[in-house]
């Protein structure tokens, strides 16, 4: 995609040069025009790029903006296409689980929680497993059990395999929702520091498939997971 931009602050071929420079140095800029005659600067990239992260590659004493295009909309287009893969996992998910629910005479929230959760682990686990060695190598940068004990993150995808066959057949679900409960806490935890800390790094969720990036939707996918297993803990306990 191509954006046009408004420069301010170039005086000369130099300003003109810096500026071409930095845009160049950004991630995901392929190319970029910069001229100080009429302060703009057409830049390519093979990713939307949020205002700020430009703004940061230069110096002070220029300011970008978008005049030629609406940000915010770029932003979710943006957002939206990244985070296509999971969007779609989950809608299938919910709409195939909620179809099972029309065979009963009344909604039932426990069976369809747990047929989610099933959904969700047997998905997830085999997107892990079409390039185990690539998630590990990814889940180990982060996790934070994975980090003390490499072995964890090849066990992990077969964990995750084992919680979806126990909710589809309804294996002793105290058992089931405790191992996912404790093992889904261990987890968010890497997911949290690294989101909170800024790191840019591979989310794992999908394997290496998907080069999705780690944040606040790798928590929400980790928090999903532990809600529920919570609340059918506490329905039985």
């Amino acid at each position: 995609m191509t954006h046009r931009y408004q420069i301010t602050g170039m005086t000369c071929s130099s300003c003109e040069a810096k500026v071409k420079t930095a845009l160049l140095m950004v991630e995901h800029v392929t190319n970029a025009e910069v001229s100080k005659e009429s302060n703009s600067a057409v830049i390519t990239m093979d990713k939307h790029i949020a205002l700020p992260v430009f703004q940061q590659a230069l110096d002070s004493k220029y300011q970008i903006s978008a005049t030629h295009h609406n940000e915010t909309a770029e932003q979710a287009k943006s957002w939206l296409e990244t985070y296509r893969p999971i969007l779609l996992i989950f809608f299938y998910i919910s709409l195939v689980t909620v179809l099972i629910q029309l065979k009963n005479e009344h909604f039932d929230g426990m069976e369809w929680m747990r047929h989610f959760m099933a959904g969700f682990f047997l998905v997830f686990s085999f997107f892990k497993l079409l390039n185990l060695k690539g998630f590990a190598e990814s889940y180990v940068m982060y996790d934070v059990l994975a980090k003390k004990l490499p072995v964890w993150a090849y066990a992990y995808a077969f964990v995750e395999l084992g919680l979806g066959v126990a909710n589809l057949i309804n294996f002793n679900s105290i058992v089931t929702n405790s191992v996912t409960f404790v093992v889904m806490s261990i987890s968010s935890i890497g997911v949290l520091q690294s989101v909170l800390n800024k790191k840019k790094i591979q989310c794992a969720c999908l394997g290496a498939v998907f080069n999705l990036p780690m944040s606040t939707v790798t928590i929400i996918e980790d928090a999903l997971m532990i809600a529920m297993s919570g609340i059918m803990l506490l329905t039985q306990i």
